[in-house]
């Protein structure tokens, strides 16, 4: 087994060093040079140049290592016992329109077990690290997620269907629960930030659908190490090869979850 203790700053590093990249190319994008992957999913030659950057940095790290990327710009080997999992800008969206909430994602499996993630929020300048049994860590500092107990004392994250709204009634309806028994649910539009302030407890909770592995590997990292939970919406701990998540402190998660069952079908 590697030694994650001793991986996780040099992965950090380079999370931050493709963030410098994103945030120069921010000052001077053109929206012009956006394409469209699929129904409202943006991509751009700055997305795929960070995750080369991305790529050759990780490959000097665990050489053996596959990769699965979000803009497949190597070869997708998942059959790998390492395997690095690569989103180079969760929140393309946010970028795009000049919005400083944007994200380097990075996380390790090995047999398909997350083990280590690193999320870089570049517009902040935090660096939120962690990996299997270290713990969990906002630039440098042990994070935990919230000890609230009560879902009316919470503040929650999620992120709205932009694709795929087969769910999309039962969302709305999950929504107004919470618009009614919380402090208010907030969308920032990374899911990979969402999960990291979710660790460090700016929220309590996180819950989405119609998510890839990229968009929450290394986030499901953080908020297990912090001391939180994550499955899917059928509260299996598979959340990384399932469409939906739901994350929060060991309180509020059988509550959010009670609540995405009751109208999520």
């Amino acid at each position: 087994m590697i030694d994650l203790s001793v991986l996780a700053p040099d992965v950090a590093n380079i999370a931050k060093e493709a963030g410098a990249y994103l945030r120069k190319s921010q000052t001077n994008f053109d929206r012009n040079l956006v394409e469209l992957k699929s129904l409202n999913a943006l991509v751009s030659n700055v997305d795929r140049s960070a995750e080369k950057l991305i790529v050759s940095a990780l490959k000097l790290l665990i050489p053996e290592a596959g990769f699965l990327t979000e803009e497949g710009t190597t070869p997708q080997d998942t059959t790998k016992q390492y395997l690095w999992v690569i989103d180079p800008l969760d929140g393309t969206t946010n970028f795009v329109h000049g919005l400083p909430i944007f994200s380097v994602s990075i996380a390790l499996l090995h047999h398909g077990e997350p083990v280590l993630g690193v999320v870089y929020e570049v517009g902040m300048d935090e660096s939120f690290t962690a990996y299997k049994d270290g713990g969990a860590f906002l630039n440098g500092s042990p994070i935990s997620v919230t000890s609230t107990k009560e879902l009316k004392n919470t503040l929650l994250a999620t992120g709205f269907p932009y694709y795929e709204f087969s769910k999309l009634q039962g969302f709305q309806n999950t929504l107004a629960h919470f618009y009614q028994h919380t402090r208010g649910v907030r969308r920032i539009g990374t899911a990979a930030v969402d999960l990291a302030y979710t660790a460090c407890g700016r929220f309590d909770g996180y819950f989405e659908y119609g998510l890839s592995p990229w968009d929450v590997a290394a986030g499901i990292v953080l908020v297990r190490e912090a001391g939180g939970i994550v499955t899917n919406f059928e509260n299996i701990n598979v959340a990384i090869a399932s469409d939906s998540i739901i994350a929060a402190n060991k309180s509020i998660h059988p509550l959010v979850y009670t609540t995405i069952k009751q109208h999520v079908r």
